[in-house]
């Protein structure tokens, strides 16, 4: 117990390390490291403890930890650069944006965060003055050479300007990319040093951002990761190693890190952060702004995050007590938790409870268009994947697959998304019998001695799927393999980790592959921007380039939500259809399901993680986990 206490103690110096010990990041192996200086921290408090503290102290009160696990690696943990869930799930507890979204308020709601108050706007919405709150510090480190570093306007700045770094190629910078004033300054010689008219620190807590037009999805953009501020002298100290050294203003900062299998997030002694929100009528947001309402976050002391990859793992960790909850049951593990909908009773009597959750995500299936057999905007290519889209069966996915926790996708965007349209529906069915047909018009008709179609010039014809090297990856490819088959096109699967198809499919070395988004911010444009063909490499997966759905695209997003807007969304959703670089899949209804132990939890549409704002009952947790044993 003294032990866990001293860890925090020394966290919450400026610099916990003798400077005779203070060692490079960059030149130590980063577990390495890490082990290093909890050990030495360890140390040092334990020696003050028992040097300061009474022989009569009243014992340290038990820490509150959060047990968690994220599903899939983490990459480096610097903002400008992930793009994964897991990771994004870990940077937006690190890091902080000038917006953050209200806990409670739905439909959703921006509010400040490092911003003493929502932005001034122009008249012509073009310029929005920030005002950052003083006595906002990042966390500790050798980089700050002991000093206590206070956060100011020109650290956004410098934050967003590294967006713009050719050398960190951003999956983000397409949410600034030729929309800030004179940022064409910084595509023609990038510099740090290059100032433009639309990113100015116009003093020491000032923010001024200048944009070329108005974008109606701007405040969304300063509340992502990406947007969150790091300090210029940390990125420096570490050169192309930002995404180790992980140094922020977030309510948590790094404990420790043994990548790919467990991190440890301190609460950040330098958190300033106090709850505010706009709760419902619902009883149990009135609940939770009750407990929360004026009180400094987070609330519990450390997270322990483990990777767990494997379905089985997760599960039977949650009903083990591992885990504080479980968000989205797995599919193949519905079966074990649920029954006719509903939590089943003996889990119930341990005081669990279920909740269904509409996630603003969708699900699809991309294929890369400029790829030698799949790719293209000839009629044969067009024919090809109409056939495979035809040949997915949705309903077995949805029944089967889903156990029915997942509406049919009929288009990219999933409800409650600004610009989706519940009345609008996929030109394109499940039909397997047109879908033969039409390979047969267009040249696939020959096959082999196995029944399996040659391409058009005769030779042997296989598709290459990737897919993830899990129990639900495996059962994905059954269900493609079923489907393929049925249309006599063979297929085989290139199985490995999402974190790796993820860096092959930005090179083009995919050819196929089911991926899903959850959205960034609440509007239809963070889905059409996926399929935009200068974000080819990007976001866009699957290279799709088409000069008719570029330009509605971009009618589309100086637009805001409306008939004009709706008309060039089905538009867009018949040329999708029309040339079909993507099958979409499903929009998942997540089930979710917490211990009684876990208070506060309310589960966002937008923001990956609720840690902050999650409290524990220690002792209901102690006894109800010796109960299950």
């Amino acid at each position: 117990m003294q032990a866990r206490h001293a860890e925090k103690l020394c966290m919450q110096r400026s610099v916990c390390l003798p400077q005779a010990t203070r060692l490079s990041y960059a030149t130590l192996n980063l577990d390495l490291f890490m082990k290093l200086r909890t050990a030495l921290c360890s140390l040092l408090a334990a020696a003050t403890l028992v040097s300061t503290l009474p022989a009569s102290a009243a014992p340290v009160p038990e820490q509150k930890v959060l047990h968690m696990f994220l599903s899939t690696s983490e990459t480096g943990l610097d903002p400008a650069a992930a793009s994964d869930i897991a990771t994004l799930s870990l940077l937006e507890n690190l890091f902080d944006p000038l917006l953050r979204y209200d806990y409670l308020a739905r439909p959703v709601q921006l509010r400040p965060n490092t911003a003493t108050a929502m932005p001034e706007i122009s008249l012509d919405k073009r310029t929005y003055t920030f005002k950052i709150r003083p006595g906002i510090y990042f966390t500790p480190d050798p980089a700050f050479k002991g000093v206590k570093r206070e956060v100011t306007a020109q650290d956004y700045v410098y934050s967003l300007t590294r967006l713009y770094d050719p050398s960190l190629k951003s999956p983000w910078s397409y949410m600034f990319d030729g929309k800030l004033e004179g940022d064409e300054r910084l595509k023609k010689q990038f510099s740090y040093d290059t100032p433009i008219a639309g990113l100015q620190a116009l003093d020491r807590t000032t923010l001024r951002i200048r944009l070329k037009e108005p974008d109606n999805n701007f405040l969304f953009y300063m509340a992502t990761p990406a947007s969150s501020v790091v300090a210029r002298e940390v990125i420096e100290a570490y050169p192309g190693q930002a995404g180790n050294h992980p140094v922020g203003t977030g309510p948590f900062m790094i404990g420790e890190w043994k990548r790919s299998d467990r991190i440890v997030l301190l609460a950040n002694p330098y958190s300033s952060a106090v709850f505010e929100a706009t709760p419902g009528k619902d009883p149990e947001d009135q609940n939770i702004a009750a407990a929360l309402n004026g009180k400094r976050l987070p609330r519990v002391d450390r997270v322990e995050v483990k990777i767990a990859e494997e379905f089985q793992g997760r599960m039977l960790g949650f009903l083990n007590g591992e885990y504080d909850y479980l968000e989205q049951v797995p599919e193949s593990m519905t079966d074990m938790v649920i029954r006719d909908g509903q939590l089943k009773p003996e889990l119930v009597k341990r005081g669990m409870q279920l909740s269904r959750f509409p996630v603003l995500q969708t699900y699809y299936m991309w294929m890369n268009m400029n790829d030698s057999q799949l790719g293209g905007y000839s009629p044969d290519r067009i024919a090809l994947r109409r056939a495979i889209s035809l040949a997915y069966n949705n309903a077995e996915d949805v029944a089967l697959l889903k156990k029915g926790f997942a509406i049919k996708a009929e288009s990219p965007l999933p409800p409650n998304v600004l610009g989706y349209d519940p009345a609008y529906r996929s030109p394109v069915p499940y039909d397997p019998a047109l879908a033969n047909a039409l390979l047969d018009r267009h040249g696939y008709g020959k096959r082999d001695a196995e029944g399996f179609r040659r391409a058009p010039d005769g030779k042997p014809f296989t598709l290459t799927m990737h897919s993830e090297a899990t129990v639900g990856g495996r059962l994905r490819d059954e269900l493609w393999r079923k489907c393929l088959n049925s249309i006599g096109l063979r297929v085989v699967f290139k199985s490995d980790k999402k974190t790796e198809i993820i860096k092959a499919s930005r090179l083009g070395k995919v050819t196929m592959f089911e991926s899903n988004w959850i959205a960034d911010f609440p509007d239809g444009d963070n889905f059409y921007q996926l399929l935009y063909g200068p974000n080819a490499g990007r976001a866009n997966y699957a290279r799709f380039n088409l000069p008719a759905y570029n330009s509605r695209y971009e009618q589309a997003r100086l637009l805001a939500d409306g008939p004009a807007r709706q008309q060039l969304y089905f538009e867009m959703n018949q040329l999708i259809h029309a040339y079909n670089p993507w099958v979409p899949l499903t929009h998942a209804v997540s089930a979710d399901i917490r211990h009684p132990w876990l208070k506060n939890y309310k589960r966002h549409p937008v923001e990956f993680t609720n840690w902050r704002y999650l409290d524990l009952d220690v002792a209901q947790r102690g006894r109800l986990s010796k109960q299950a044993r």
